[in-house]
């Protein structure tokens, strides 16, 4: 059985995701947390997002955490990135399929404000299929309500001002446009953005968890509406779309144009680097990452370390263990979702977001803010691949892309990535959610690096 992707646990609701599975994660969570922290009945903070079927999980899970012998701390409808800000010195349960469509739910764990590693998702994977029964009436936890949003929203705010407090003070008066998508988001960017004497244009900040604005997931396609509001309103400095529980970020220019995901995470990686006073600063990032951000992190005194997708707390944990006293996590980001550590250890992108309108009004506009930024042409392919093929398919890509490029230098690690001599790159890894080999290219001449990857790839499910 394996019930945990990239991402914690995710699916539709009438198959995977249900209340009996909510209920059974609900009690090994509560097993875990027992055994792990040695308390006999610990806390463990529980949160949903949007989602119709939310509710309904929600009350599954409490049945399984408090039959499991946890306490519960009911949080309600919240952004993950507040769910996780409330789970620190406690454990954590999230009820979110992020940008999924609205007939899926999902499940994350948290630990003191970071998801699950491998190691705990393993450990409750093999306490549902054990499926214990319920503790003692005896030792059945209790539940208690609690509200977080102000507390966690106030925290964000004075980080970022305490940051960044040139940027603040240029954001008053400006106007931000910042579609929700109907998710959590709402409840979160909108707010911090006015504290700080901007004015948001909020599109979709209404949390229905039928996301009937538009799909959940934040792409170019899917905020057609906010990129024709910013262009067609000279008064709006940027944009911002949000996905369903506010863990990922899309920036939008004046111009109505998209703002590359690779090219956010540098100009942000960058700042926490120049800020730091450590002598060891390091930026974590995956291997679909762009080399801008190797780039802009070297230019700024620091090194970048790769981590597999999905696994940023990990990365972070490993370069802290491994690094000495003067090594210091400044940022950790894949395409779209950041990591803060100086704020917290999860994944935030309303932190994020205010981030990018201090930094970006600070600089004079967005275009400012990235112009030292090299941008190379970029591309990302699906090439279909049975999950039981992918295996030995990897194995063939392995031995065979090196070949197709000369002189380029190998990692295998996360899959296969080969960095050319001029900064280009190109990587193949299986998909860990769909049926699919992914292929990741950034060069001046991208197609014929793509076109030659894809020769490989599809010769190696071929074969």
């Amino acid at each position: 059985m394996t019930l945990f992707g990239t991402a914690g646990i995710r699916g539709d609701v009438s198959e995977a995701v249900d209340p009996e599975l909510a209920l059974a994660v609900g009690r090994a969570v509560a097993h875990h947390a027992g055994a792990a922290s040695e308390t006999p009945r610990p806390t463990v903070v529980l949160g949903i997002d949007g989602r119709t079927t939310g509710e309904g999980l929600a009350a599954a899970t409490t049945a399984g955490l408090l039959s499991g012998g946890a306490s519960v701390r009911r949080v309600g409808r919240v952004p993950t990135p507040a769910l996780a800000y409330a789970s620190q010195d406690a454990w954590g349960v999230m009820l979110t399929a992020s940008h999924n469509p609205p007939g899926d739910n999902g499940i994350k764990c948290f630990v003191d404000g970071v998801e699950f590693d491998a190691a705990a998702e393993a450990d409750v994977e093999a306490i549902v299929q054990r499926d214990p029964d319920p503790v003692g009436w005896d030792r059945w936890g209790s539940v208690d309500e609690e509200a977080i949003l102000e507390a966690y929203r106030a925290d964000v705010e004075a980080y970022v001002a305490a940051s960044l407090a040139d940027g603040v003070d240029a954001l008053a008066g400006q106007r931000v446009a910042v579609d929700c998508g109907s998710g959590t988001a709402g409840l979160g960017t909108p707010q911090v953005l006015r504290a700080f004497e901007a004015t948001p244009v909020a599109l979709n900040a209404n949390v229905d968890g039928a996301f009937p604005a538009r799909e959940s997931k934040p792409t170019a396609e899917t905020l057609t509406t906010l990129r024709r509001v910013v262009a067609d309103d000279p008064e709006i400095a940027i944009g911002f779309g949000h996905d369903g529980d506010g863990d990922r970020l899309v920036v939008v220019g004046p111009d109505g144009d998209v703002v590359h995901e690779d090219t956010v995470l540098a100009v942000l990686a960058e700042h926490y680097v120049r800020e730091s006073g450590a002598d060891d600063p390091v930026v974590v990032t995956t291997p679909n990452a762009s080399a801008r951000i190797d780039e802009r992190v070297a230019a700024a005194g620091a090194r970048t370390e790769r981590v597999a997708l999905g696994a940023l707390h990990e990365g972070i944990a490993r370069e802290r263990a491994a690094g000495g006293p003067d090594t210091e996590v400044v940022f950790a980001a894949e395409p779209w979702k950041h990591v803060h550590p100086a704020f917290g250890g999860w994944i935030d992108a309303i932190v994020s977001a205010a981030m990018i309108a201090a930094l970006s009004a600070e600089a004079g506009g967005i275009d400012a803010l990235t112009e030292s930024v090299v941008e190379r042409p970029y591309r990302k392919e699906s090439v279909p691949c049975p999950e039981g093929a992918k295996s030995g398919a990897m194995e063939r890509i392995e031995a065979e892309l090196p070949d197709a490029f000369d002189d380029a230098a190998v990692d295998t690690e996360y899959g296969v990535r080969l960095t050319f001599d001029d900064g280009g790159w190109v990587l193949v890894r299986p998909s860990g959610t769909e049926p699919y080999v992914r292929i990741y290219a950034e060069d001046e001449d991208v197609e014929a690096v793509v076109e030659t990857a894809r020769t490989v790839v599809e010769d190696a499910i071929e074969n």
